[in-house]
């Protein structure tokens, strides 16, 4: 792998107790430019999001929540939480900051730099004991990559349905933002249940992420 590190984004369905994924379903809102403080001595952390597109009266009826400013076509909020009630900090206790936070239909995307691919595994494998619907988006290097450290991935290496599944995703936009189409669309679409797609994507994400960590 290349030394300046790894450029990773992913999605997380069902982020646990996140505000910022809370606020982006119930208010139907598009929550991005998420800041972060450092905890202080009790580990509480401030939090802040613009949120726009969205009823601003569904964030204000929320206690949690406190308007900062106006924007053009949306708002400024601030929340207080607890360090240990974040999908951000299970992935920066890996030393990996995440650089990019936002939100939409209570899906949590997340980008961050990895300084190689067992790391990402690492960090994908522990969300997916934490959360479900934990997806790898994408993973690309930082800067140029040299074509002789480009890697040939084995499509043969996922079955018939797995490949069925990965390619319907990807037609519907599921790994789009803002979402094409939602686990329930796809599954639809598919005929099959939302778990059993959520199991198909998750056997065929780490088949191919195994294939770039053999080569």
């Amino acid at each position: 792998m290349s030394d300046s590190g790894i450029r990773v984004e992913l999605s997380v369905d069902t982020p646990g107790a996140c505000p910022v994924a809370s606020v982006s379903d119930e208010a139907g809102a598009a929550v991005t430019d998420v800041a972060r403080s450092s905890p202080d001595a009790d580990g509480q952390v401030i939090e802040e999001f613009t949120a726009t597109g969205t009823d601003e009266g569904a964030i204000e009826a929320r206690e949690d929540m406190d308007k900062v400013f106006a924007t053009g076509n949306g708002a400024r909020y601030q929340f207080s939480r607890s360090r240990t009630e974040c999908v951000c900090e299970a992935v920066e206790t890996y030393d990996c900051p995440v650089a990019d936070i936002r939100a939409e239909g209570g899906q949590l995307h997340l980008t961050f730099h990895a300084p190689d691919v067992d790391r990402v595994r690492a960090i994908v494998t522990r969300l997916k004991e934490l959360y479900d619907g934990v997806s790898l988006r994408s993973m690309r290097r930082n800067g140029d990559v040299d074509p002789v450290d480009s890697i040939l991935v084995d499509r043969s290496k996922l079955t018939d349905r797995q490949q069925e599944v990965l390619e319907t995703a990807v037609e519907m936009g599921y790994f789009e933002y803002p979402k094409g189409a939602n686990a329930g669309d796809v599954a639809s679409e598919l005929d099959i249940s939302v778990s059993t797609f959520a199991e198909h994507l998750a056997a065929a994400q780490t088949k191919l992420l195994d294939s770039i960590i053999a080569e």
